[in-house]
């Protein structure tokens, strides 16, 4: 009603008990980073499924029924690929969303899979009609073509309590945040639009999923599945759990 550009980022982003949804995950990034400080990583604070901190369980805390809904999904199915939707701009971020920095506002923070994340952020903006179209215009004030669309989000912002982070952090799912569109209220008529700029992009990122490793943890006697079993690889200090 208000215009299709005109009501402002922050118009529907809370919840009715006024919890802002994208902020509402919990922090595993400063514990992290505090055990990495101190040497404890990955011996006696793992660098992978970190467990959620006690205060965040509590009844009284400050988490939406939504949040923990979609906390209690992710437990419960071991999802690897993820995205999230985001409007109001046309650019694709990825982890990890906070600074480690805690006083600063914008810090490139790569995790130990920049490279994973870089590519999987790649192939959406890439095969996205209007990110990758040579009339393509800014939306505001960020330039984000010259870096191909694609940027750290916390080099673009910190955003502490992301979904992002807390997929990766807690669940060892790979999820990236994807920025539709300039607009992040269109009108109806634009919607088929929408859908054709996206759709090719969201076939072929979900393709994704076969890149990389996979298989059956075995035990070699028994031939049985082994549940649980933590997957090490050289170099990058991020384990993952089958």
């Amino acid at each position: 009603r208000q215009g299709s550009e005109l009501s402002g980022w922050a118009m529907g982003r809370w919840t009715y008990e006024g919890i802002d949804l994208n902020h509402n995950f919990a922090d595993l990034n400063t514990a992290l980073w505090d055990a990495e400080d101190n040497d404890l990583v990955p011996h006696e604070f793992p660098n992978h499924y970190i467990p959620i901190p006690e205060y965040y369980t509590f009844a009284n805390a400050t988490v939406a029924p939504e949040t923990r809904a979609v906390i209690d999904w992710m437990q419960r199915y071991p999802f690897v690929l993820s995205a999230n939707l985001h409007g109001g701009e046309l650019v694709v971020t990825y982890p990890f969303d906070m600074t480690r920095t805690y006083w600063k506002a914008q810090e490139l923070t790569p995790t130990a899979d920049d490279g994973v994340f870089r590519w999987l952020a790649t192939v959406y903006a890439t095969s996205n009609l209007a990110m990758a179209s040579e009339e393509r215009r800014l939306c505001h004030y960020d330039d984000f073509i010259r870096f191909g669309n694609i940027i750290n989000g916390a080099n673009w912002h910190t955003v502490p309590g992301s979904m992002n982070d807390f997929s990766y952090l807690h669940t060892n799912c790979f999820e990236i945040t994807v920025e539709l569109s300039c607009d992040k209220f269109p009108h109806a008529s634009e919607l088929p639009a929408e859908w054709e700029n996206n759709r090719e992009s969201l076939l072929l990122y979900m393709e994704q999923v076969h890149r990389g490793i996979k298989g059956v943890v075995r035990d070699r006697d028994t031939e049985q599945g082994i549940a649980n079993a933590i997957i090490s690889v050289d170099g990058i200090n991020h384990d993952v759990r089958t």
